[in-house]
């Protein structure tokens, strides 16, 4: 007789909960393989394609066929042009000694994650928030403490309740901006403000600046023009477009890089080599001029999607800056987003996220969605959801 033996799984399996918008996704597809159009509003990547200047690089170094590891830390022409990119469009100085390049922004928040948690040590992050980096500091033995925010603060922290919520175990507080997934910004000076905080409290300061480029009616800003004592996170999936080739980068200050490297070391030995050459051209101006156009076709669909779902009476409690989310209030619509999102999908072949992947904060009130598909489909989808409901 077989014996049944304890599960090999490890306990902190037990506190992850699923991604709810795979479900849906994966309705999607099923209603697409039954030859319904569906209007893809729930995924939080780019439709348009890698750019032509970044591919023919990647084509050149493949066809050298020298697809060898990198150092740790990552190509040091690709860490210098980024440091060129930090000094020509935001004037910051940051040494190319202080980038790391990283397996996409999720390496890079590993490694912060990773160098800075002891196990039972406390993170302040935002809820609703990316829900991946409660995941993130949990698997190291962390612990998080949601800081409940909403519309009256643009969904973001202020200062007063980043001081009242830091204890005695609280290791960092995590930010965004843009943010996920509400695309609202924090101010330059707030920034600022919170990075005394948490430096006064003997902690640190680590802002996700992965939509960066994407923000309008105004410049783009990093926190690394007005300080270098914090962790910062970036990507080339959102602005530059490159999400399957699975790149980031982490800045952090001087006295942490070579335990940094180490992790990365062991960790994943060396982010993609292929990604890295043709990240090399994502910074030239042919590129830039390329992206350029692309933000401001998303701050087109943003106004659209904008004006749209207000006509239709969604809540629009703050005005999105950012990324390429609106985060629109829909309780007088039954107060229940993933009922709501399982509506418009079955009903009118709309894809949205629910609130409840984002948090727990009023989060059945809300859902995400995303302008990442041209403006004659968003017109589409505003016409379908409004006969929906």
């Amino acid at each position: 007789m077989q014996t049944q033996r304890p599960s090999l799984l490890a306990e902190r399996l037990n506190g992850i909960p699923p991604f709810h918008v795979m479900e849906l996704l994966a309705r999607a597809q099923q209603l697409q393989a039954q030859g319904k159009d569906v209007i893809h509003m729930e995924v939080g990547e780019p439709d348009f394609p890698t750019s032509e200047p970044v591919l023919a690089a990647a084509r050149a170094f493949l066809d050298n066929g020298q697809v060898r590891y990198t150092p740790a830390l990552g190509l040091p022409q690709l860490r210098a042009a980024i440091s060129d990119f930090y000094r020509t469009q935001f004037q910051a100085a940051v040494p190319a000694e202080r980038i790391v390049i990283t397996a996409g922004a999720s390496g890079a928040l590993l490694l912060t994650v990773a160098a800075l948690t002891n196990p039972g040590e406390e993170w302040l992050l935002t809820d609703p928030g990316y829900p991946c980096n409660r995941q993130f500091i949990q698997a190291f033995g962390g612990k998080v403490k949601a800081l409940e925010v909403d519309a009256s603060t643009a969904y973001q922290p202020s200062p007063a309740q980043i001081d009242a919520a830091w204890g005695p175990n609280t290791k960092a507080a995590l930010v965004a901006s843009p943010s996920n997934p509400t695309g609202t910004l924090i101010k330059p000076d707030v920034l600022n403000t919170l990075a005394d905080i948490a430096a006064q409290h003997g902690g640190c300061l680590l802002v996700d600046e992965i939509y960066q480029g994407l923000v309008y009616g105004q410049a783009a800003s990093t926190v690394l023009a007005m300080r270098d004592d914090v962790f910062v996170v970036n990507s080339f999936s959102k602005y530059f477009g490159m999400t399957g080739w699975r790149l980031g980068w982490l800045v952090v200050p001087e006295e942490f890089t070579r335990h940094v490297e180490k992790l990365a070391q062991h960790l994943y030995i060396a982010p993609s080599t292929p990604a890295q050459y043709a990240a090399l051209a994502a910074f030239s101006a042919e590129n830039l001029a390329i992206l350029e156009a692309r933000r401001q076709a998303f701050g087109e669909r943003r106004n659209t999607l904008l004006t749209g779902l207000r006509a239709l009476g969604f809540g629009i409690d703050s005005e999105p800056e950012g990324a390429f989310y609106i985060y629109a209030n829909v309780a007088h619509l039954g107060g229940d987003s993933m009922a709501l999102a399982h509506r418009l999908l079955e009903q009118a072949h709309v894809a949205t996220t629910p609130g409840i992947d984002f948090g727990s904060h009023r989060a059945e009130q809300h859902l995400r969605i995303a302008y990442t598909t041209e403006v004659a489909r968003i017109e589409e989808a505003l016409a379908r959801i409004k006969t929906a409901l």
